[in-house]
This record gives C-alpha cells, sequence and structure tokens, in this order.
C-alpha cells in the first residue's frame, strides 16, 4: 500500500476558508484584521496563489487553536504532492 495518491491533498486555503471563515462567518478582510495582516495575504493563501510561511502558520495556529505545524504539515502536503506530479514518471518511485 502507497500513501500516494491521485488525488490532490486539500490545501491550506480550501481548509481556511471552508473549515474556518465560511462557518465563522468571517470575511477575509476580518480576518486579516485580527491576525494583524494585509488582506492581501490571506486572499492568496484562500486563492491557492501563496503557500503558508512559517510565520504565517503561528497566526493561523494562534488564531484558530491549532499548531503551527498542522498547517505546515498540509501546505508541505501540498508542496510534495505538486513537485511529484511535475516530476518525470521514473523519479516518482
Amino acid at each position: 500500500m502507497t500513501s500516494r495518491s491521485k488525488r490532490p491533498p486539500t490545501t491550506p486555503g480550501e481548509i481556511l476558508r471552508e473549515e474556518y471563515l465560511v462557518p465563522l462567518a468571517m470575511t477575509q478582510k476580518q480576518f486579516a484584521h485580527h491576525i494583524r495582516c494585509d488582506v492581501k495575504v490571506i486572499n492568496r493563501i484562500v486563492n491557492d496563489r501563496s503557500a503558508v510561511t512559517p510565520s504565517m502558520a503561528l497566526k493561523l495556529g494562534a488564531a484558530f487553536r491549532t499548531s503551527a505545524g498542522f498547517w505546515l504539515n498540509v501546505q508541505n502536503a501540498c508542496d510534495l504532492f505538486r513537485a511529484r506530479t511535475r516530476s518525470s514518471p521514473s523519479q516518482r518511485r
């Protein structure tokens, strides 16, 4: 059995949007203000145009009472999946 899946992992942006912002009825702007960051940064994460950095992982963890490691692991899974799908078939072993 392999841990590699053909299905892309859920992105940090999707988790942020669907598991936190939507249920809390919080806009990206409200959340950005709450954690003291630029709304553009939150928008890029939510729209999967930017990765979660270690400093952002700390902010997300503090805001939602999760660990920074949770957010970094989600980001890492996405990064590895993208790298794996971009590599040649002979390198995927």
